[in-house]
Formats: C-alpha cells, structure tokens, sequence
C-alpha cells in the first residue's frame, strides 16, 4: 500500500531524498531553505503539512552545524505548520563520535544534538548505522537505526569471490561490527590489532586470523582521514593477502583522505550515499558509492504504514 506521507528535503543531500522520493513515487514537498546576506537560515514549507506524516532527509554532515541548523529550523517550521508527526530522518547523523567524555571537561555533544532535535519537535528518529548504538538512548522519542549491511552483502556477493574472502575488523572497537557482516557472507573473521608500544612510536600492527593468500573486506562505519584504514590495508599485505577492499556506510572523508584513498594500496573502497559525494570522491579511481535510498525508502513506508522496519535485517 503506498504510503500518506509528505517529503522535506534539506540541502545536506538533495541526490538521496529524490532517490527516496522515486523509489515511494511521492514527490519532494515544496520547501524553501535559504540563506540571508549574514547567512541566517530561512526555512518556508510551500505547501499544506496541516495532519500530515512528515519525514525530513537531512544528513548533518559538512558543514555539520549549518545542516544541523536546516533540520532544526525546517522541524520547526514543521511542528508550527501543525504537521500531525515529524521524523527526521538522519542517513548520517553527525557529532556521534562524541558519545562519551574520553577526558575530563568534555562534552558529550551526541547527546546534546539528539535533545536540540527532539525539543525542536522531531516525533520519532531514523537514522543508519550510528556510530554506537547506545546513542539511541541518547533520545527521549522513539528512534530506529538502520544497517547498511544488507546492500553492502549485495555489492560483495557481486564483487568479491566469497570462497576466498575474509572480513576484517580494523580495530578492535569495530569487531560486533565485522563479526555480524563475515556471518551474512558466511566468511571467516580477523582483527586489526593496533597498539603504541611507546610514546613518539608509531603503530604496531597486528593481525589475529590467518589471512595469508586471502581477499580481504575492511568493514567500518565511518571513514574520516582514511588513516586507519590505508595502515590497516598496508599490514594486511604485509602478511599475505591477496588484495583488500574496504566498505564503509559513512564517507566523511576530509581534508587530503581522497588523495590518501587514491594513492594507498586499497584495491576499493565502497561507500554508500549517506553523505553527497564531492568531485574529488566521484572521480577517484578506487572509491565507489553504493545507495541506500532503497533501503531508507523502505524504513520510511513501513514507519507510515506502521509495520515493522526491524524485519528489513531477519
């Protein structure tokens, strides 16, 4: 059944909310967001929202703190335009790395992002593969967070010969995460091990699995400067493995990480659409994006329909 629901755009990823729209075949609502000459944001809904389901796409990826500010202003004008229930739907939410005070005298700012978005009059959240889970209690409204793991065991099922093929963890922290992919695509799980012995030394790498002669699938959420993951693909060769690939949901990827992805020893790395790719990212020879569009499409219709959106993972 096609579901009653209205689309808000934000200008964090217009590519993927039209993706979304095609795929439930309901139209992007009409929606101003723009910016005065001081850079103010201004936000005007076009179109009658009065009862209907809202969902606003809007990633709050660079710059985070302006499409931060979308979300909130276009909730608000949401919520005061007597929208009957508003889901921001975050295909990445950013400042989820900061979820807990590392040292003293730190914020915790995921958790204060998640009560600016929910005072602001989000209903509920949809979000995919946060950076930990835990975030989810992180908010007082009911909050689903999605797994970009089905269309990332899709892409691999095409791509890699599975018959050869192990799954790496790049770090321990990552290891739920790995352990969960190698038992979709039913391969064998190793372990980037990285430790300091000392202060001003570098890294020590070491691998736990026997992944001599093996096509390797780096798995992580986020990839930022590309660091770990171009270190972790150089130990892997080191001990014999046939070749690495790297899939990641979230392609942040700042500063120099596309040249750093380029020119390292990763045969490819796989992102998905969660943050619009720059230039730099479309043309890179061995950086490919995967879409979730699909998937997050799929989440939307069946939260308007109220089915079930945790039976898109069985």
């Amino acid at each position: 059944m096609k579901p009653s629901i209205k689309l808000v755009a934000g200008n964090s990823n217009r590519p993927l909310a039209e993706a979304i729209s095609n795929y439930l075949e309901v139209p992007l609502a009409s929606c101003l967001v723009r910016r005065f000459a001081d850079m103010e944001i201004f936000v005007e809904i076009q179109e009658n929202v009065r009862g209907e389901d809202v969902f606003i796409v809007q990633s709050t990826s660079f710059p985070a703190n302006d499409h931060l500010m979308e979300l909130l202003i276009i909730t608000d004008a949401l919520r005061r335009s007597s929208a009957k229930r508003i889901t921001a739907v975050l295909p990445y939410f950013g400042y989820a790395r900061q979820d807990r005070r590392a040292t003293g005298r730190t914020p915790i700012s995921a958790k204060l992002v998640a009560n600016l978005i929910t005072h602001a009059g989000a209903d509920r959240v949809l979000t995919v593969d946060l950076h930990a889970g835990q975030i989810q209690g992180f908010f007082d409204i009911p909050t689903d967070n999605l797994f970009a793991a089905p269309v990332m065991v899709r892409d691999i099922r095409e791509r890699v010969d599975l018959s050869n093929a192990m799954v790496v963890s790049p770090d321990v922290g990552g290891v739920v995460r790995a352990r969960a992919l190698a038992k979709r695509i039913d391969a064998p799980l190793a372990i980037v091990d990285k430790r300091r012995e000392r202060p001003g030394e570098s890294e020590v790498m070491n691998i736990i699995g026997d992944i001599a002669g093996k096509s390797c699938i780096l798995v992580d959420d986020i990839i930022d400067s590309g660091g770990t993951l171009c270190n972790a693909a150089d130990a892997l060769l080191a001990k014999g493995a046939k070749e690495v690939y790297a899939y990641c949901t979230h392609g942040v990827l700042s500063g120099g990480a596309v040249a750093r992805i380029a020119s390292s020893r990763l045969k490819e790395l796989v992102i998905t659409d969660s943050i619009q790719a720059t230039e730099a990212v479309k043309v890179a020879h061995n950086i490919r994006t995967i879409t979730i569009s699909t998937l997050l499409g799929e989440a939307i219709g069946r939260t308007a329909t109220e089915s079930s959106v945790s039976s898109l993972f069985d």
